[in-house]
């Protein structure tokens, strides 16, 4: 048990520790006054959380624990939104929202289990005269997982087994031989393949809490309705959250779900306020940004693989990358986690996914139907655009990013992420960690 702490409490140290170093760079290079500094300090503390507007339509979505994670997919697309409080159905009518949450699911927790399942068909499925050899079902299972790597309720559960079965009945596999590996028997699976991960069994039954202790998903970190909007933005700033929901005491339901982009579109609608507008009349240089160099900025190739794109977000835990071409990094294109979706519902593209460039991917979503959403370009700036035409443009356009362009070829010099905007009009009074974050955070890191 001690050990286990330690563990955790070595986590903690790390992540809290990544969190300042990002944040004291940021407080060294945006150069406010400190008299300004502390006056909006002052003024967001004095802001309650239940006064930010409500999510449209005034209602959160929430997704029950043992809804299928298909149905979640659809759920997500439907609603036009990236993520969602998952409810443990064992504890629906509990107050306390330890019990009632497990946590919250979104595209890139989705993907990478998607993709893990269809590697582990593959190989069970290149495998699937193995009963000829005389090996059981069960081995079979047993074979994909070992030789994925895989461990926990998917490999336990014997899905890559159940898949097998699934595929040689709808006559899917009908050629595939045990000769055949993996790779290749993903890239010839076609749509048939897409049918097996989402809507054949045992992957058309797997529950969204099944797939939740899989990976490593967004921690459901809740404010109440008391608290001031300085913690909320100090979250999705500094603690690099992405989303916070609010609860209200003794209430079951989330009232209110406040994420990086509606803080931001917020701030967008502070024009003509002095504060603000002497902020955002500032050049993005005097502010220090970009807070990244170039060399610092993950980026992908046009002519790599899209699911080489889809990793570098997951390792970097960021939701979007610039797409450049040739040794000056012109950026020619924006891929990002909303992207995935794409992906998810339609199986011509979902069915040749390990052969797919970032380049022939982005073509094929920017002719989409309507029904998935519009493919969203790169937005960018200049390096002397003001911090107020950047804001501007990630609240018109609903992004999550800006890059920053320079020179004639619009080479890559930086990104401005939501983060950093929201970073720049907050800075942590002393002690305010320990006083009002630092239980919260922990048990976050905990759960």
């Amino acid at each position: 048990m001690a050990g286990s702490e330690g563990v955790v409490d070595k986590e903690i140290r790390s992540t809290v520790s990544s969190c300042e170093a990002y944040f004291d760079k940021v407080q060294s290079r945006k150069n406010l006054p400190k008299s300004l500094q502390e006056t909006l300090n002052s003024a967001f503390a004095g802001i309650p959380v239940s006064s930010f507007p409500q999510v449209p339509g005034g209602k959160v979505i929430e997704i029950p624990a043992e809804t299928p994670v298909s149905e979640a997919v659809k759920i997500l697309s439907d609603s036009k939104i990236l993520s969602a409080p998952v409810i443990n159905t064992d504890h629906e009518t509990s107050l306390d929202w330890r019990d009632r949450y497990l946590g919250i699911i979104d595209y890139s927790s989705i993907i990478l289990w998607v993709l893990e399942s269809a590697e582990l068909a593959a190989i069970t499925l290149s495998a699937t005269s193995a009963t000829a050899a005389g090996i059981g079902a069960g081995a079979v299972g047993a074979l994909g997982a070992a030789a994925l790597g895989v461990t926990g309720p998917v490999a336990a559960a014997g899905l890559a087994a159940a898949a097998v079965g699934a595929a040689v009945a709808g006559g899917y596999a009908a050629d595939r031989g045990i000769g055949k590996d993996a790779p290749t028997a993903a890239d010839n699976l076609g749509k048939d393949f897409y049918q097996v991960i989402l809507q054949e069994e045992p992957f058309k039954s797997t529950t969204v809490r099944t797939m939740l202790k899989s990976f490593r998903f967004a921690p459901f970190l809740p404010v109440s309705t008391e608290s001031s909007m300085l913690s909320v933005l100090l979250l999705l700033s500094k603690y690099r959250l992405r989303n916070v929901p609010v609860i209200k005491s003794g209430e079951p339901d989330i009232k209110n779900y406040i994420t990086q982009s509606a803080v931001v579109h917020g701030l967008e609608g502070c024009k003509g306020r002095d504060w603000f507008d002497h902020i955002s009349s500032l050049p993005i240089s005097d502010l220090g940004l970009p807070f990244m160099s170039p060399n610092e900025v993950v980026s992908i190739e046009s002519e790599e693989l899209i699911l080489e794109a889809f990793k570098r977000m997951r390792d970097n835990n960021i939701g979007g990358l610039p797409v450049i071409e040739g040794p000056n990094k012109k950026i020619v294109g924006n891929i990002s986690m909303r992207d995935i979706r794409y992906l998810l519902l339609q199986p011509e593209i979902f069915s040749n996914f390990r052969q797919l460039t970032v380049k022939t991917f982005a073509t094929k979503i920017a002719t989409a139907g309507e029904e998935y959403g519009l493919a969203i370009p790169a937005i960018s700036c200049r390096p002397d655009s003001t911090l107020g035409s950047v804001i501007n443009s990630l609240a018109s356009r609903s992004v999550h990013r800006v890059y920053v362009a320079a020179g004639d070829e619009n080479e890559l010099y930086g990104v401005i992420t939501l983060r950093d905007v929201i970073s720049c009009f907050v800075s942590e009074p002393p002690n305010y960690f320990e006083n009002c974050l630092g239980f919260s955070v922990k048990e976050m890191l905990n759960r």
